[in-house]
């Protein structure tokens, strides 16, 4: 069997030449005799792969001196503890939550210190993003916190909330490197690289230098403490070090076509094409508000439960995996990551308007 068009939301899809990049360096990395996977993270040869990832990354998102590059462990979900533990000097913190993850995120910083819900859209099924323009944020607040893009829920941030002058965290897990981004209007990027960038197992965590301090909430675990991993180049301890292998990869990858403004440009048009069809469509329909519609992850459901269990069950032995929605919400989901081609979401789409014709209710 040839690869199938792969729409799962993370592990997700990379691309296809890194792949096979990595297949061919797989026994012999650079005439090493031996595979990343097998190599001392202190060698020579690692050492140049985790220089040249971190100096590609900084390329594509024009991070600023002033800013540490970080390859962590622990999935995005340990980064819910590090960063009150590491920024919440005055115990107070503002929470926007729209989603999962972002009330995932609050809930544990609960344990911290205070954590102000500051705007919510769950009254509506995080079907949209709240007006965050003028958030009545606390005056001793450390940060004000966002999940950029949520990936359950398919909404995303197109305007970065008014943080009354905070220092503004965000978990872009699910667009990261989808668009340029001014890396200055944050104090911590951070994200799981497994939907947008490379294998599970990384984290990266982009910070401004006065954030790291050695200032942590007592008892905060050493593994925990950002300048530990500041401090050490992202080898205190053995760094995910065949994730950060892949992850350069696709750096380099993204580079060749072009940048992240391209990537940006090919992610709408991918986006419209399926997006367009969802508005015009009599049995399917997108469940986000229009303005602000996620580029990365798109929900849909037909409105019958059954009708999506056969739509899933039809696409998956047509050739499109992971199209069934997360289990919180149903339906469906198309993730359409960087790495998903153009052809994928045509055929999709095609797939979906005989689907339609068929099942005409």
């Amino acid at each position: 069997m040839g690869r199938i068009y792969n729409f799962s939301a993370g592990p997700a899809v990379l691309p296809e030449e890194v792949l096979k990049e990595a297949a061919e360096e797989m026994l012999d990395y650079k005439g090493t005799g031996m595979s990343v996977m097998e190599m001392s993270h202190r060698s020579k040869a690692y050492e140049e792969i985790i220089h040249t990832a971190e100096a590609d990354l900084r390329e594509l998102m024009n991070i600023p001196d002033n800013y540490k590059v970080l390859f962590l462990q622990g999935g995005a979900s340990q980064q819910f503890a590090m960063i009150p533990m590491n920024l919440m000097k005055n115990k107070k913190a503002a929470y926007i939550i729209t989603g999962q993850w972002a009330k995932k995120a609050y809930q544990e910083a609960q344990i911290y210190g205070e954590a102000v819900a500051v705007a919510s859209s769950a009254d509506k099924t995080f079907s949209y993003i709240p007006d965050c323009s003028d958030l009545a944020i606390p005056e001793d607040a450390d940060y004000v916190y966002i999940c950029e893009n949520n990936t359950i829920y398919g909404t995303k941030f197109w305007q970065l909330p008014n943080t009354k002058g905070k220092t503004l965290v965000a978990d872009v897990s699910s667009c990261f490197l989808s668009e340029p981004v001014d890396v200055t209007k944050y104090g911590v990027i951070y994200g799981g690289v497994q939907k947008n960038i490379g294998p599970a197992g990384v984290v990266i965590c982009i910070i401004r230098e006065d954030l790291i301090t050695e200032d942590t909430l007592p008892g905060t675990p050493t593994m925990l403490k950002y300048k530990i991993h500041a401090d050490n180049g992202s080898m205190y301890n053995t760094p995910p070090a065949y994730g950060i292998y892949i992850c350069g990869k696709v750096f380099q990858w993204l580079k060749k076509q072009g940048g992240l403004k391209v990537i940006k440009e090919r992610n709408e048009k991918k986006a419209k094409i399926l997006y367009d069809f969802l508005d015009e469509s009599k049995l399917f329909r997108g469940t986000v508000e229009k303005k602000d519609r996620s580029l990365m992850n798109v929900p849909f459901v037909t409105g019958d439960e059954e009708l999506d269990a056969k739509f899933v069950k039809e696409a998956k032995a047509t050739g499109f995996e992971n199209l069934k929605g997360h289990r919180s919400v149903g339906g469906m989901r198309a993730s359409i990551y960087n790495a998903m081609p153009t052809k994928g979401v045509e055929k999709l789409v095609e797939f979906m308007r005989q689907f339609e014709a068929a099942n005409k209710k």
